[in-house]
């Protein structure tokens, strides 16, 4: 835990992933202070679950309130880099949902603000950060388990359901784009298994062969990737049956020159219930690690940071070097497919 109690509030509630930020937090010993979204129905259905959480009047009045720490939102994603702008220029950090931008120009400003006020920027790379398997793969990477990581294979299936998205969710310049939105957690995983400072985009393709009727959606995507200390791919996808039963069959794949790692984050098809599933297979053996009860380290560590002006959790660079890639391979994909042009 940080030395003192962490305040922070809550800003736009468009995506769900807010509900786990804020468990992350409040697990991790943090305090929630006020909260505010401008649609009435999305601060119902959150008072719903924080009935004691005062409701602010306006963002400015959580901006100028000096006792509060940090800053975490899940809004429209074309939304989330200018609201934390604002949040650093007011002397606060930002805790936000992936992903953090949906432009190089937005992620080139934010770099410039926070070099000037030194305050946290943390995009959320939920996939690794609060995965028990993801956690323990790196406890078995930094062991040497496999020798030396040279790829790592990002697998993202989503199921889309769209008849339960917002607008915003079909509308490119609002989420993004599919390797910049639920791509980026590949982009970090990939950074963060190899130890790289750097890294280029090979080739990237995004397409639209499912949803005609919403031409802007991108439903299907992949990147090829090299640094100096290895390669990688990634697949991303809006295609996972009704028939699975999870939103979506997630897997990771970590090759070393001694062994591999994979990981079925959400659902074992061979019949283990639950998700958080690891496999080691190396030089000793295979073996099976069930990850369920994997203590996770990332939120106790941001709320050290956040008190320390440390960057235990993720360093700053690493964080934007992941969204760097993802907007870059979006900007240079191929589009495939019912896709518009780009505007």
């Amino acid at each position: 835990m940080a030395d003192r109690k962490v305040r922070f509030a809550a800003i736009g509630f468009n995506h769900g992933h807010i509900y786990g930020q804020i468990a992350l937090l409040l697990r991790s010993g943090a305090e929630l202070v006020s909260c505010y979204a401008p649609e009435p129905e999305l601060v119902a259905e959150f008072h719903k679950q924080y009935p004691q959480v005062p409701l602010a009047r306006s963002i400015s009045e959580i901006l100028d309130d000096p006792s509060i720490d940090l800053v975490t939102s899940a809004g429209i994603p074309c939304e989330r880099a200018p609201l934390g702008l604002d949040v650093m220029r007011h002397g606060k950090d930002f805790f936000v949902d992936k992903p953090g931008f949906t432009t190089l120009e937005q992620l080139e400003r934010v770099r410039c603000v926070q070099a000037e006020q030194k305050r946290i920027y943390s995009v959320f790379y939920g996939e690794r950060l609060e995965n028990p398997s993801s956690v323990k793969a790196a406890e078995l990477v930094n062991s040497g388990a496999i020798g030396d990581v040279v790829q790592t294979i990002g697998l993202g299936p989503h199921r889309a359901a769209p008849s339960s998205r917002p607008p915003w969710f079909f509308k490119r310049q609002q989420y993004g784009g599919i390797l910049c939105d639920i791509g980026s957690h590949q982009f970090d995983q990939f950074l963060f298994y190899l130890g790289c400072e750097g890294a280029q985009v090979i080739s990237a393709q995004v397409a639209n062969y499912r949803y005609p009727q919403h031409p802007e959606l991108e439903d299907f995507g992949d990147v090829v990737l090299r640094s100096n200390r290895g390669c990688g791919y990634l697949r991303v996808d809006w295609y996972s049956p009704d028939g699975l039963n999870t939103w979506g069959d997630g897997r990771l794949t970590i090759l070393g020159t001694e062994g591999y790692i994979e990981i079925r984050k959400n659902c074992d098809l061979a019949g283990r219930s639950g998700g958080h599933h690891l496999f080691l297979i190396n030089q000793k053996g295979t073996h099976y690690f069930d990850c369920q009860h994997v203590d996770l380290p990332f939120g106790p560590a941001l709320l050290r940071d956040v008190v320390n002006r440390t960057e235990a959790a993720m360093p700053q660079a690493h964080c934007f070097l992941a969204s760097e890639l993802a907007l870059r391979a979006q900007a240079s994909a191929v589009r495939l497919g019912n896709l518009k042009q780009m505007f």
